[in-house]
């Protein structure tokens, strides 16, 4: 695009969001790998605006799926007439998903995009299209590498989408996801090299959904062992280090098989367990 003057600007938010659609049209029909956090969410219901009936949102159950999540995928799939279904996914299963090197999202993704794929083939649907947004570009996520094997696309991205973007057409849409935290697998929890086990996934999403209960909003559990490594929202910082409430917490993540209660004084920020590794981008 460019102005009278001939100079490229780039697109608005209602171009950006102009172009999202667009991009739908040109969909038959399509399933969305619909997980109900912030970016599925907008895309089911964008697809649904455009496709109507020949969308299909699949959300993939599977022990690293923490169960507030599912709730939010059906509560907002029932609300706003989302076609909708769950597949058990089975990752954990498979050795190099447990082994939890670097290109652990890539195993998960290559399961749950082999599914989606197989799926849309029984079924007549088109395409098979995913969450990703213009921000994840500059991330190590490389599930991205499985999206491209299996054909998937993301109109979000496509449409250079990011994430506030989203989160404000969201808001307009009236969806509850608009400003939900970030969000990402529990097995994100467990540092790189040790193994991913239903078991520790299961004290990651116990010790969570703890400190919620506790008023925390942003909240992840690393877990380290027998250490849980805590990391909230810089702004909560204060509120989780005051005697009373330390002791309350500290009680509380123990009471899920820990034995020592750590707290990352630098706060949450995404991705922190990629802080070690030599990032390489994956295109889209």
């Amino acid at each position: 695009m460019t102005t009278q003057g001939g100079a490229a600007r780039s697109p608005g938010l209602a171009e950006r969001e102009a172009a999202l659609f667009d991009r739908l049209l040109t969909f038959p029909s399509l399933i969305v790998a619909y997980s109900g956090g912030v970016d599925s969410a907008f895309l089911g219901w964008a697809s649904r605006q455009v496709l109507g009936d020949r969308l299909l949102c699949v959300t993939a159950d599977s022990p690293s799926y923490p169960e507030r999540h599912r709730q939010m995928a059906l509560d907002v799939a029932r609300i706003f007439g989302l076609p909708h279904m769950v597949v058990r996914t089975a990752e954990l299963t498979k050795p190099e998903y447990r082994a939890n090197d670097p290109n652990r999202c890539y195993h998960c993704k290559h399961e749950l995009y082999a599914r989606l794929t197989s799926l849309a083939a029984e079924r007549g649907f088109a395409g098979v299209a995913d969450g990703s947004n213009a921000d994840d570009r500059g991330d190590y996520r490389p599930g991205r590498q499985a999206a491209r094997e299996f054909g998937v696309v993301s109109p979000l991205d496509e449409a250079q989408l990011t994430k506030d973007d989203i989160r404000e057409l969201s808001r307009r849409a009236g969806l509850p996801t608009w400003d939900e935290p970030a969000s990402a697998c529990l097995s994100s929890r467990v540092p790189y090299f040790s193994e991913v086990t239903e078991e520790k996934l299961h004290a990651i999403e116990g010790a969570e959904e703890s400190l919620r209960s506790l008023g925390f909003r942003v909240v992840r559990v690393r877990h380290h062992g027998d250490v849980a490594r805590i990391e909230v929202a810089p702004e909560e910082l204060p509120r989780l280090v005051e005697p009373a409430m330390a002791k309350a917490v500290d009680a509380a993540v123990r009471s899920h098989g820990f034995r020592y209660v750590a707290v990352d004084l630098r706060g949450y920020r995404l991705g922190s367990l990629n802080e070690g590794l030599r990032l390489t981008e994956i295109k889209a």
